[in-house]
């Protein structure tokens, strides 16, 4: 068959499509939806990479963090940057303060010029919140005025929270490093860390799992209107068409069904873009600028998509008969093989079966069988579910009208309603295998914090210049705050510079030291030795009554010269360790307050740990605006049970976003579909009602109709998701352990869905059960 007579038969399909008056409209646009949802997701979906890419070249382009240990020498081209960040209910602010040292500072990106001492500039969205009346706390902490905004190059989204102050107070040490960093140009150079195998490995199936689903819709969109379609075939076989023929000019109305496709998904993606830049999802949001999807991406789903068209028509139709006088297919068709539906799953397993056991330690996994593998096993699934719907319903027959009504139905074109339940399918098989893999794997990138939350709710690092009892009183006439416990620390040895032996040095009031450590008694001037800590070792040596020792002893650069010396004194009193609040055990010496000489209260670094009173309203808040007319620089940490990893959150996140993408498109073309499928019976229903049927039988044999296939698809989901999980749990060489409330929820939120649908669907069902629509031409 030559390209010619390809061609013709194409185009002649394509111009059937479109000049076949309104009936042929009709079912165009519904295929040009469907497609047009899908081809939406995908360029939506490989636009994403370069828009995580954009956020990271803008977060490392205004890094200020140097992670070195010594300061940078002050010129006219320095800049003093301090980290002010905070947390003003549970969205993170992010806070710098600049103190340009000369004419040839650098300007932060997105910053025309360094904001004046007390103004700052601030991203478009802390402007909105600011100026709204729930930020009143926000507006008490930062009490800065607004001179400005950053524009987007210097924000990571439009969504970010964030300002850069002006400050001439600044002053860069070699203790500060790490707080308040000299600086002569922003961004970061470094080389990114390796991403974990296992990591890599969640971000393909990520990816796979959520475009799967977009697949099937879309070759689900182009088999519309396909018992009319069978009926024109029958026509153009009694004008001299042949069977082949026939074919291709379905496959060419598919194919401008699906070009109409391209151009509404294309309008989709534009609009959906700019709604990007309105809406944040699970704290992420990305400027519509950033959603550019390669040129090469883009041309291939515009080639790939009119070419599923054409080649799902023609597989469609491969079993079909066209004669002259009809179509066989409203016969009783033959029954569904099984053994090479079996095949593709079968074969998804046959290449994951070679990574069992591999785990992080032996090297990345092998892309291509990890997608391979994948893909045949979610597309099993839209293989077996249209035999599991035919051996089932074939078996259901006594019940009431409604229900034989239905049945009945699916028994004719269980197909139909099978293509119709396969995405949801798709999707939550996917998501039931990915939960299980994030949940197996959560442990190794879940830390879990040390800090007793019974003991402290709440932190603050009290600043070097800043005395402590100064921070106690301010933290503690807080309203919400009902105890505070204040631990200072500093290091002692046996040496100005370089000691052989040395201890820690905790300093508070008794009531604090019994945070720290079991003590015998304790009054103001006592000195406590604790020499049975795990990890100490030379206090016992260094505790003996007369022992000259020095305070904050010289290391490498630090200042010499500077260092206390002080002797052990004859009545030292020992005690037993303990863990303090925040989970360390302190051992070495305790010094009460009294007891600690005059000039070491500099060297004091001091923690303040706060216990709330949670139902005072914003207790949080509260505390973090007292911390902050402690210092400005200053905030108080919220404490947690456990801390997890920032990449394992963020491809966690990047599912979620995806997942509710997808949930959008799986109810925008379910209910598509199904008003295609009620067009499509409009005159059956219509002679029933006729007949007398009652509508109420009607919306019932319709909920059923829906209700059956999707039970069965969610059980064929819920099985394959599960294989799925455990080898991926094995791949990865984590024990196999299911997550029954995951499962359920993921099947849930699936029949939620199609719920959903149903009952938006029912208003045009009334609609169509009206006798007029008998009425033809």
């Amino acid at each position: 068959m030559s390209a010619r007579q390809w061609s013709r038969d194409l185009g002649m399909g394509a111009r059937f499509a479109v000049t076949g008056g309104r009936e042929a409209w009709v079912r165009v646009l519904l295929t040009a939806v469907g497609v047009g949802l899908g081809v939406a997701l995908l360029l939506l979906t490989t636009a994403l990479p370069s828009a995580l890419a954009s956020r990271h070249d803008r977060e490392r382009g205004r890094s200020d963090m140097t992670y070195s240990s010594t300061v940078k020498k002050k010129s006219d081209r320095t800049l003093l940057v301090a980290t002010s960040d905070t947390t003003f209910h549970d969205e993170d602010v992010r806070g710098r303060v600049l103190q340009p040292e000369g004419p040839r500072a650098p300007l932060p990106p997105g910053v025309s010029a360094f904001p004046a001492v007390g103004d700052m500039v601030v991203s478009p969205a802390l402007d909105r919140l600011l100026k709204s009346p729930e930020a009143k706390l926000l507006r008490e902490r930062l009490v800065y005025r607004v001179s400005g905004t950053i524009a987007d190059s210097g924000l990571v989204g439009p969504h970010e929270l964030a300002y850069y102050a002006g400050a001439d107070d600044l002053n860069a040490t070699e203790t500060t490093t790490g707080r308040l960093e000299r600086i002569d140009a922003f961004g970061s150079t470094g080389q990114s860390e390796a991403m974990d195998p296992v990591l890599l490995l969640l971000m393909l199936i990520v990816f796979v799992v959520l475009l799967m689903p977009v697949g099937v819709f879309i070759a689900a969109a182009v088999r519309f209107g396909g018992e009319r379609r069978d009926r024109r075939l029958a026509a153009l076989r009694l004008v001299g068409a042949d069977g082949r023929m026939a074919r291709r000019i379905a496959a060419g109305e598919a194919l401008a069904g699906a070009l109409v496709g391209l151009v509404l998904g294309a309008g989709f993606f534009l609009i959906g873009r700019q709604l990007a830049g309105m809406i944040m999802l699970f704290r992420v949001s990305v400027f519509p600028g950033d959603l550019n999807p390669t040129p090469a991406l883009v041309a291939l789903v515009a080639l790939a998509v009119p070419a599923a068209a054409v080649a799902v028509t023609l597989f469609a139709l491969r079993g079909v008969v066209i004669e002259p006088l009809g179509v066989v297919r409203t016969a009783r068709p033959s029954r569904r093989r099984l053994w090479w539906r079996l095949l593709l799953p079968l074969g998804g397993l046959a290449m994951l079966y070679p990574m069992i056991g591999q785990g992080r330690t032996n090297g990345d996994f092998n892309e291509y069988l990890v997608v391979g593998g994948v893909i045949l096993l979610l597309v099993g699934i839209t293989a077996l579910l249209p035999w599991v719907v035919e051996a089932v319903v074939a078996r259901l027959n006594s019940g009431g009208v409604a229900w034989q009504l239905a049945v009945r139905r699916l028994q004719l074109s269980s197909g139909t309603a099978a293509r119709m339940v396969n995405g949801i399918a798709v999707a939550v098989a996917g998501a039931i295998a990915l939960q299980m893999l994030f949940a197996g794997v959560d442990g190794d990138y879940t830390k879990v914090n040390k800090n007793d939350l019974t003991r402290a709710q709440m932190s603050m690092n009290v600043p070097d210049k800043v005395p402590t009892d100064k921070a106690v009183r301010e933290l503690s006439g807080t309203r919400g705050v009902t105890h505070t416990t204040a631990l200072g620390r500093t290091s002692l040895g046996d040496g100005r510079d370089e000691p052989e032996r040395q201890s820690t040095v905790t300093v508070g009031d008794c009531a604090a030291l019994r945070e720290a450590a079991r003590l015998p008694s304790c009054e103001d001037g006592d000195v406590f030795a604790v020499p049975d800590s795990k990890w100490d070792t030379a206090t016992a040596a260094l505790s003996k009554a007369g022992t000259r020792l020095y305070l904050d002893p010289s290391y490498g650069s630090s200042v010499k010269g500077e260092e206390i010396p002080w002797t052990v004194p004859k009545d030292i009193k020992r005690a037993g360790s303990r863990e303090d609040p925040s989970g360390d055990e302190r051992g070495g010496f305790l010094f009460t307050t009294g007891a600690l000489p005059g000039k070491a209260a500099s060297t004091v670094s001091a923690t303040v740990y706060l216990q709330l009173d949670e139902s005072v309203p914003d207790v949080r808040e509260l505390v973090r605006n007292s911390a902050a007319r402690v210092d400005p620089l200053a905030d108080a940490a919220t404490w947690s049970a456990t801390t997890q990893s920032g990449k394992f959150t963020s491809i966690r996140t990047g599912l979620f976003v995806g997942a509710a993408c997808v949930l959008v498109l799986i109810g925008a073309s379910l209910l598509v579909s199904q008003l295609e499928q009620l067009r499509e019976r409009k005159k059956l229903l219509s002679a029933l009602v006729a007949f007398g049927t009652r509508r109420r039988t009607l919306s019932m044999s319709v909920l059923w109709q829906t209700a059956i296939p999707i039970a069965l698809g969610l059980l064929l989901a819920s099985i394959v998701g599960l294989t799925l999980g455990a080898v991926l749990l094995r791949m990865t060489d984590t024990a196999v352990s299911v997550d029954w409330a995951s499962v359920l929820s993921m099947t849930g939120i699936g029949a939620g869905v199609v719920l959903l649908v149903t009952l938006l669907s029912l208003p045009p069902l009334i609609r169509l059960m009206r006798p007029d629509g008998l009425r033809t031409e």
